[in-house]
């Protein structure tokens, strides 16, 4: 289906991306652009599932699959840049590895992440983690952080090959609005998955064992 194509195809643009940042000038310009595309074909694969009613509940696992790989991506690229510390990358893919461990138990019960089928049960975690506002906000926080940071390698290249003259003070000033950015959209990360590990406790805890045969 289309929505799935279009989450196959941003993983593909998401390491285009990163290698791209790693090449000149011109090449930097361009990643930072094609970072914008990649965290808007997130919403995009949604919307049209949406609008052209063929929404399983596969595609929204490969959607938030697409969604982990992506961030993931981002976050050990800058960190292996040198720009955040490594705990950073540490803390985002933990999280995600839970939260998905607990989706993935879910789905086998029947749940979903989002949607009516959610697994999630009350309204508050529901609007932090499913609603739109919240992916809204979180994707947006994603790609402020990600564009300022690609911004930042572009301009540290300028200096270097073009003589741009900005000053050391204002790179750096650069750097720590950059590393700002960095620290709320982890904020909102961790919070995010907070709802999900609690709101799911019964499925972590259930005691189920599908190994053990009748006699």
């Amino acid at each position: 289906m289309l929505p799935n194509l279009i989450s196959l195809i941003r993983i593909g643009l998401v390491f285009l991306a990163i290698w791209m940042f790693t090449l000149g000038f011109y090449q930097r310009i361009s990643a930072t652009i094609l970072t914008i595309i990649v965290i808007y074909m997130d919403s995009l694969d949604g919307y049209i599932a949406r609008k052209l009613n063929i929404a399983s509940d596969f595609g929204a696992l490969l959607d938030i699959a697409g969604d982990r790989i992506v961030e993931s991506a981002y976050w050990i690229f800058f960190d292996w840049k040198g720009l955040f510390s490594y705990w950073i990358p540490v803390i985002v893919v933990t999280r995600g590895f839970m939260t998905d461990l607990i989706r993935s138990v879910a789905f086998a019960d029947g749940k979903t992440p989002f949607g009516e089928k959610s697994h999630l049960r009350s309204k508050v975690a529901r609007f932090i983690c499913a609603s739109r506002f919240s992916r809204a906000l979180y994707g947006s926080a994603k790609v402020v952080a990600f564009v300022w940071l690609g911004a930042y390698l572009t301009i540290l290249i300028g200096n270097q090959n073009y003589k741009w003259g900005i000053p050391d003070s204002t790179v750096n000033m650069i750097l720590l609005i950059g590393k700002i950015l960095v620290y709320i959209t982890v904020t909102m990360c961790i919070v995010r998955g907070i709802p999900v590990i609690w709101e799911s406790r019964h499925l972590l805890l259930a005691k189920k064992y599908p190994w053990k045969t009748r006699v």
